[in-house]
C-alpha cells in the first residue's frame, strides 16, 4: 500500500485533506504464462499487477453544521477515526445541545421530509442509509461519551433524544438504553464539587478529627499494603477522569469564578496527588520527638512505599511521594538523609530518573508508553540488590496471576494539551473551526483513554483502616512543614556524632546525588509565601504538589517540576500553602520541560507521536508536519512565551503564543486576557523581560516583542503596572 498527497479540496464552509491509497488488489499471470501452464513462483516480468486507487478525504476544517455532517459521511471517506475525533474534542467549539440539534433537527428533517415525496426505492435506500448513519453516530455517542447527557435536572438532551428515537426507531435497542441512561441519572444523587473531589481524602466520618500521624501507627501497614491502597484511590478516581474535562481550552479556564466547578474529574486527581505528598511531609515532619534515626527510618520507608507503587504501575503516587521527598522542607534534613542507608538511596535515585525532565521527560514519556498495556512492570535496576527485591516482589504478582493496569502522571498530558491549545489557532481563513487542532489533542486523549481502560486489570480490595488514618491525616503548611524542619535539623546537629562518622556520611550522599566528594546544602531561607491560592473552602482543590503542570493556582499549567535533576538536586523548594513544588524563581528548570525533543512538538515524530489508534481506525497521512511554535524558541517566525502579573508567584503565569508581526500593545492585550483583566488598560500596563535576578529587559512602547527580546535567556516575562 503506499500513499499520495491529493491536496485540498475546498468546499461552501469546509475544507478537506486529500489523500490517495494505492493498493494491490490482484497479482496474475500474464497471457504467455497462462499459455504455458505456469502461473506459481513466476518472475516479476511473467506477472501482471492490478491495483487500486482510492481517495480518502479528512476534514481540515469547517464550520459546526459542516463538521457534524461530516459525522454521517465520514466513512464514506474513509476517515474512519473522525466520530472518535469529533466526540472527544468537540467540547472545546460547542455544546452538547448545538451539536444535538444540528444531528437530529437538520438531518433529521431530511429524513422527514423524504415522506411527502412520492415513494420510490431510491428515496427508500436513501432514507434508510441516512437513518442508520444517524443511528451509528448516536450509538457511538452514548457508548464513548454518555457523560455529555448528564445535565440535571432537567436532561434536555437526553429527553430530546428520546424523543426522536421514540418517533424514528421505536421499541428499538437503543431507545430502552436511553431510558434506561435517564433512569440512572434521575435516581443518582447529585454530587457536590467538594465531596466528588476527594472522597478519600478529605471526607471525615462524624466525631472524626484531623491528627498528625502517630509514627507507630503508620509503621504498622506494609509498604506494599501502602502502595496498593494509594494505588485503589488513584485508580478510582483515574477511571472516572472525562477525557474533555483535560483540553488544554476547557482546563485553562478553571480559574475564572464562574467556573469553580468546572473539570471535577480532574481536580479530583490533583487533590488525590496533592493528599499524597502532604501526607509523607506530615509523617516525617509531623511529630518533634522522633530522633535521626526514626525520622531516617520513616523516608527509607516512604522509599519502598515508592519503589512498590513502581511495581503496582501507579506513577501517579509514585511521583507524589518522589516530589515529597525533594521538597525544601525535607530535603535540607542533611543530618537525616545521612542515616539513609546506601542501598536505598541508591533506590531513591532510579526513582527519581524516571521524572527527570531531561528532553522534556523522555524517560517518563517512553517508559509509560512501554508499560501501557503490558501486564506486569518491566523493572530494571543497576543496582544488584535492588534488582533482586524488585524481581521478587514482581514474580510473587506473576504466581498470583493478577495482571495489572497503568495509572499515569495525569500532569503530563495536561501540559501537553494546554501547550497545544497555546500553539495552534482555533480558527481559521474564513472563520472556520480548525479540525487540525483537534487531531492533534486527540492524540493525547487518546493515550489517556487507553490508560483507563488498561485499568480495569487491577483487581485490589480496600483496606479501611489504612483509608481512614490517610484520610485523618492534617496536612501541614509551608510555615509548619518549614519551622519543623528546622527544628529537627537543630535537634539533629546537637546529637554526637564522631567525625569520622560524620564525614564518611557527607562523602557517600554527596557522591550519590551531586557526583562529587563535596556536599553543599542549599541555603536556608525562609519560603516565600504566594498571595495567590484559593480560600480556605478551596484549600484542597487550588494547588498540587506536582508541578505547573497540576498546579491550580498556575494558571497555564506549564513550569518547573518538582523532579531534582541530577546536576543540582537540592535547587527545589516547596510551596505547600498552595502545594507546589518550585524552585526560587519559579522558571530554573522550566525550559527542559518544555523543550519540543521526544514530546507531540517534535516534528519528526509527526502525527504518530503517542498516537493510540482506535478499533476502526484507518492511518490517515498528514501533510508534512510543520514545526509548532515552542517555549524558549524561536521557530518559523513564531515562539511562546509566559507572562505573569508583577506581585504575584511567577509560578504563576499564561503562555502566550507570539509572531515576528507583534508589537508591544498586542502582546499586553492578549496578556490581560489572559490574566482576566481588562484589555482596555494596556496603556496602563508595561512588559518587562527577566534576563536574571538583577536584570530586567524593559520594552518601549511599540517594540517587537518578538525581534526585541532576548532569545538566550528564559522566555519569561512580567507584566508591571506604569508608576
Amino acid at each position: 500500500t503506499t500513499f499520495q498527497d491529493g491536496g485540498e479540496e475546498v468546499e461552501d464552509g469546509a475544507v478537506y485533506n486529500v489523500t490517495l491509497k494505492k493498493v494491490q488488489i490482484q497479482q496474475a499471470a500474464n497471457k504467455g504464462a497462462r499459455w504455458l501452464g505456469v502461473r506459481d513462483q513466476l518472475p516479476p516480468e511473467h506477472t501482471v499487477r492490478q491495483y487500486e486507487t482510492s481517495k480518502i478525504r479528512a476534514i481540515k476544517a469547517g464550520t459546526l453544521e459542516k463538521l457534524v455532517e461530516n459525522l454521517l459521511t465520514a466513512f464514506g471517506d474513509a476517515d474512519f477515526s473522525y466520530i472518535s475525533i469529533f466526540l472527544a474534542t468537540y467540547r472545546a467549539f460547542a455544546s452538547p445541545r448545538a451539536v444535538l440539534e444540528l444531528l437530529l433537527d437538520r438531518f433529521g428533517a431530511l429524513e422527514a421530509s423524504s415522506h411527502g415525496e412520492v415513494a420510490n426505492l431510491n428515496s427508500l435506500e436513501s432514507e434508510m442509509v441516512l437513518r442508520v448513519e444517524i443511528a451509528s453516530v448516536l450509538r457511538a455517542w452514548l457508548d464513548q461519551c454518555s457523560e455529555d447527557f448528564r445535565e440535571p435536572p432537567d436532561y434536555m438532551c437526553l429527553l430530546k433524544l428520546l424523543d426522536y428515537l421514540k418517533n424514528n426507531m421505536p421499541n428499538s435497542d437503543m431507545e430502552s438504553r436511553v431510558q434506561k441512561l435517564l433512569k440512572q441519572f434521575q435516581n443518582q444523587e447529585v454530587e457536590a464539587v467538594d465531596g466528588f473531589c476527594s472522597t478519600f481524602s478529605s471526607d471525615l466520618v462524624d466525631g472524626e478529627e484531623l491528627e498528625i500521624s502517630n509514627p507507630e501507627e503508620f509503621s504498622s501497614f506494609q509498604d506494599h499494603v501502602v502502595a496498593e491502597q494509594l494505588t485503589y484511590m488513584d485508580v478510582m478516581l483515574f477511571r472516572r477522569v472525562v477525557p474533555y474535562h483535560c483540553l488544554g481550552s476547557i482546563w485553562s479556564q478553571r480559574d475564572k469564578k464562574e467556573n469553580k466547578n468546572l473539570a471535577p474529574t480532574v481536580r479530583a486527581t490533583i487533590t488525590q496527588f496533592n493528599a499524597v505528598t502532604k501526607c509523607v511531609i506530615s509523617t516525617i515532619l509531623g511529630t518533634r520527638e522522633l530522633k535521626i534515626q526514626q525520622r531516617a527510618k520513616i523516608i527509607e520507608k516512604w522509599i519502598h512505599i515508592a519503589h512498590e507503587c513502581r511495581i503496582l504501575k501507579n506513577f501517579s503516587s509514585l511521583r507524589a511521594i518522589i516530589s515529597a521527598l525533594q521538597s525544601n522542607s525535607i530535603y535540607r534534613l542533611k543530618t537525616t538523609w545521612m542515616c539513609v542507608s546506601k542501598d536505598i538511596l541508591l533506590m531513591y535515585e532510579e526513582l527519581s530518573e524516571i521524572f527527570s525532565d531531561h528532553d522534556n521527560y523522555l524517560t517518563s514519556r517512553e517508559l509509560l508508553m512501554k508499560e501501557a498495556t503490558s501486564k506486569f512492570a518491566n523493572l530494571d535496576s543497576s543496582e544488584k540488590e535492588n534488582q533482586k527485591k524488585s524481581q521478587k516482589r514482581l514474580q510473587l504478582q506473576k504466581n498470583k496471576g493478577v495482571m495489572q493496569g497503568t495509572v499515569p502522571y495525569l500532569g503530563t498530558f495536561l501540559t501537553d494539551l494546554i501547550m497545544l491549545d497555546t500553539a495552534l489557532q482555533d480558527y481559521v481563513e474564513g472563520g472556520l473551526i480548525n479540525f487540525e487542532k483537534r487531531r492533534r489533542e486527540f492524540e493525547v486523549i487518546a493515550q489517556i483513554k487507553l490508560l483507563q481502560s488498561s485499568c480495569n486489570s487491577y483487581c485490589l480490595i480496600p483496606d479501611q483502616k489504612f483509608i481512614q488514618w490517610f484520610r485523618r491525616q492534617r496536612h501541614l503548611t509551608e510555615e509548619e512543614s518549614y519551622k519543623l524542619s528546622r527544628e529537627a535539623e537543630a535537634a539533629a546537629d546537637t546529637n554526637i556524632l564522631s567525625p569520622k562518622s560524620q564525614k564518611s556520611m557527607v562523602k557517600r550522599i554527596s557522591t550519590l546525588f551531586l557526583g562529587t566528594d563535596v556536599f553543599t546544602p542549599p541555603k536556608e531561607q525562609p519560603p516565600k509565601s504566594s498571595p495567590v491560592g484559593g480560600s480556605s473552602g478551596e484549600s484542597t482543590d487550588s494547588a498540587s504538589v506536582s508541578s505547573c503542570e497540576f498546579n491550580h493556582s498556575e494558571t497555564e499549567d506549564v513550569c518547573v517540576t518538582p523532579v531534582s535533576s541530577p546536576e543540582d538536586p537540592l535547587k527545589k523548594g516547596y510551596d505547600s500553602d498552595k502545594g507546589s513544588v518550585s524552585s526560587d524563581k519559579g522558571s530554573g528548570s522550566s525550559k527542559g520541560s518544555e523543550s519540543s525533543k521526544g514530546s507531540i512538538f517534535d516534528p519528526g515524530l509527526g502525527s504518530d507521536s503517542g498516537s493510540i489508534p482506535t478499533r476502526d481506525s484507518g492511518v490517515v497521512p498528514n501533510s508534512a508536519p510543520r514545526v509548532l511554535p515552542v517555549y524558549n524558541r524561536q521557530s518559523g517566525g513564531s515562539c511562546i512565551i509566559r507572562v505573569s502579573m508583577d506581585g504575584l508567584h511567577a509560578s504563576v503565569y499564561k503562555s502566550i503564543l507570539i509572531t515576528n508581526q507583534d508589537r508591544i500593545p498586542d502582546v499586553t492585550q492578549r496578556a490581560l486576557l489572559k490574566h482576566n483583566l481588562e484589555p482596555d488598560a494596556v496603556e496602563d500596563y508595561e512588559l518587562v523581560q527577566v534576563i536574571s535576578e538583577d536584570k530586567e529587559l524593559v520594552f518601549p512602547r511599540d517594540a517587537n516583542v518578538f525581534y526585541g527580546m532576548n532569545s538566550h535567556v528564559n522566555f519569561d516575562f512580567i507584566l508591571r503596572k506604569k508608576a
